[in-house]
């Protein structure tokens, strides 16, 4: 069996130009984002990552939980991988941090290989633990967070990090003020965001967010739209928009169930992979795909070539994965 990105239909790899330099995708105010060591949009100041701006209609796919990674750089240039998820519960919005501090791997580990993860039941405390030889601080309060229509805050809320006397991660508008507090005490490391995944549910396949590829970059709308169902669908069709410019897009889906495209955002190659086969042809538990991976250079390969030379050099870019369920 052929691989998720050599899997595919007609026109292996096409390469479009969504955005220029800079980028012309609409961000949203800094204000109600969170950030990495920093209080701007998601990812931190003049980071990658994605922001949780979700558009859906009434009949689309909805949001229902988020995580982020993180990879931060102590003073001792000892990697530390955290890990934020975002999602809700019947008590309502539930926050869940994990620390590693053996981040060598340019890809995230999965939320089982790291340390220490607690699900944070309360609205607002401090927890302290040791990951490893590494001393963590974990500061939060999401009691006067404000939601959209996803699980994660858009503001009022501060998730601090401390790693080693070092602010390993900050989130959340609120963050800045807490920070404030501890002076010159703890400095902040560099912090960056690798991944996010987001998890949407929905009996139709239609949603949008927002994502930010590169350090410096602007927020850039991604728009999925995936019409028809099952084998006998003649007039079945999947677009991929950013900026709602054309990214990816396929018909006959009975063939076409995977596939990968490449695009241009803010100058670096993005890499754009769907796999709608068990969405398509599965039961109700089925799940649709979407890998969108910046690539470490704009000079570089297809990602999966040269993934296993920039783990070695400590490469990575930004990677946005969307996961589709029909039910939950």
């Amino acid at each position: 069996m052929r691989d998720f990105a050599s899997c595919i239909g007609n026109h292996a790899v096409t390469v479009s130009y969504c955005s220029g330099g800079g980028g012309t995708g609409s961000g949203r105010s800094g204000t109600g984002s969170s950030g990495c060591g920093g209080t701007g949009s998601s990812g931190g100041t003049g980071s990658s990552g994605s922001t949780a701006s979700v558009v859906v209609d009434h009949a689309g796919s909805a949001l229902i939980a988020v995580t982020c990674f993180y990879r931060a750089t102590l003073f001792t240039l000892r990697e530390v991988l955290l890990r934020v998820t975002w999602s809700h519960a019947n008590a309502g919005p539930l926050l869940s941090v994990a620390v590693d501090d053996d981040s060598t791997s340019a890809r995230p580990r999965e939320p089982n290989a790291l340390e220490f993860s607690h699900p944070l039941t309360e609205k607002k405390g401090t927890r302290s633990c040791f990951s490893g030889p590494c001393a963590v601080a974990l500061h939060w309060d999401i009691s006067a967070a404000r939601y959209e229509s996803g699980p994660e805050p858009v503001d009022g809320f501060y998730v601090v990090v401390v790693v080693d006397s070092q602010i390993a991660l900050s989130l959340g508008d609120l963050s800045r003020d807490f920070v404030a507090e501890f002076g010159d005490a703890l400095p902040l490391a560099r912090c960056s965001t690798i991944c996010r995944r987001e998890q949407v549910l929905g009996r139709r396949l239609y949603y949008s967010t927002k994502a930010r590829f590169c350090d410096g970059g602007s927020d850039h709308e991604i728009t999925i739209r995936c019409k028809g169902y099952g084998w006998d669908a003649d007039d079945s069709e999947l677009s991929v928009s950013v900026d709602k410019k054309p990214a990816a897009h396929a018909r006959n889906l009975r063939w076409n169930f995977r596939g990968n495209q490449t695009v241009f955002v803010d100058g670096y190659p993005v890499d754009v992979m769907w796999d709608v086969h068990d969405w398509w042809f599965g039961d109700s538990s089925g799940q649709a795909v979407f890998l969108f991976r910046r690539r470490s250079t704009p000079e570089s390969r297809l990602w999966l070539e040269d993934e296993a030379l920039n783990a070695e050099q400590g490469i990575s870019g930004f990677s946005l994965l969307i996961r589709a369920f029909r039910s939950p």
